[in-house]
């Protein structure tokens, strides 16, 4: 990114398949999510009940970042992914998805999420608290 744009945060439970599979391809995690698969993208979304966006704030508002979340808005909200666009990384936008999520969420709900191993560097950076009793049944596909 070579000019300072100003990010739009935003609650967009609309987004639409194409935006979110773009993000999560260069973000990185399009490695480890089912961007091939329109129908799991799909469900993906329409599940999800949190759903944060940040767009640059430039013609056309290009999405670069997601928060996707499922939460009962009283208790936890569990992170599904946090997926900066890599050529916006760096810019603070993980932490302003994550500081929008808290906003929305209030104090009153505690957020979780599973790191990628590359990533827990800035979770730890942004005052998250490493569980080490969490537990895992991994999917089959």
């Amino acid at each position: 990114m070579t000019t300072r744009s100003t990010i739009l945060y935003a609650s967009e439970p609309g987004l639409g398949i194409a935006e979110f599979r773009r993000v999560l391809v260069e973000s990185g995690l399009g490695e480890t999510r089912p961007v091939d698969d329109n129908t799991r993208l799909k469900a993906m979304l329409s599940a999800a009940n949190l759903v944060l966006t940040a767009r640059l704030d430039t013609e056309g508002k290009p999405l670069v970042g997601v928060a996707r979340g499922i939460t009962d808005f009283s208790w936890v909200c569990y992170i599904s992914e946090l997926a900066v666009s890599a050529s916006a990384q760096g810019l603070g936008i993980g932490k302003g998805l994550m500081d929008e999520a808290r906003r929305q969420l209030g104090p009153s709900v505690a957020i979780s999420l599973i790191s990628m191993p590359d990533a827990v560097g800035f979770y730890e950076r942004i005052g998250m608290e490493r569980m080490p009793n969490a537990f895992w049944f991994a999917r089959k596909r």
